[in-house]
């Protein structure tokens, strides 16, 4: 018998399921590079940041519930905020109090970018990511049919599959790319 496969989100709480943790960081990485980069890191700085935000999210993801309304995306830039700031306290002069810091948003302090665009930009790397797990005709009827928005005869009649196969490679997909986000996009 064949079961649903769990959420990502659901798997990143076992620290030991590698292959979640692969797929999160091929997700995640260029989003939080941007937000890191927005702030004017250097690209040791930004690699530093990253990890510590990878090993935060990996210490609290064991603890970590999803709630249905709450952004995935937000809690993720609240951890990076969290360790942007830590690191501009030590960079701080030391006569300036670190407490005095907190709270106070920083020249430069990366800002949320726009949700839709962040959005389009994971479901096209989780895209890339499911890529594999389907045939190449599978894969042609999804990309015709929902990228391109033909229609699905039209596709049907080009790829030599009846208009039924078309539907069901859409929905083949759509639904394995449901089950990749579920709940990382809000």
């Amino acid at each position: 018998m064949h079961s649903t496969p769990v959420s990502l989100l659901e798997r990143l709480r076992r620290p030991d399921d590698a292959d979640a943790w692969v797929q999160f960081v091929s997700l995640y990485t260029p989003l939080l590079y941007a937000w890191a980069r927005s702030a004017g890191l250097s690209e040791a700085d930004t690699a530093d940041l990253l990890q510590d935000v990878f090993l935060a999210v990996l210490r609290q993801m064991p603890t970590f519930e999803y709630q249905p309304g709450k952004s995935f995306r937000a809690w993720l830039h609240t951890i990076l905020l969290n360790r942007w700031r830590t690191l501009q306290r030590r960079r701080a002069p030391r006569s300036v109090p670190a407490e005095q810091l907190d709270g106070v948003p920083g020249e430069g302090e990366p800002n949320l970018p726009a949700e839709a665009e962040e959005q389009r930009e994971l479901v096209r790397r989780a895209l890339t990511l499911i890529e594999r797990d389907f045939t190449p005709a599978t894969w042609q009827a999804f990309r015709q049919v929902v990228v391109l928005e033909r229609r699905p005869a039209e596709v049907a009649a080009e790829l030599g599959m009846s208009v039924n196969a078309v539907y069901l490679a859409r929905s083949r997909v759509l639904r394995r790319l449901g089950e990749q986000l579920t709940g990382l996009i809000d």
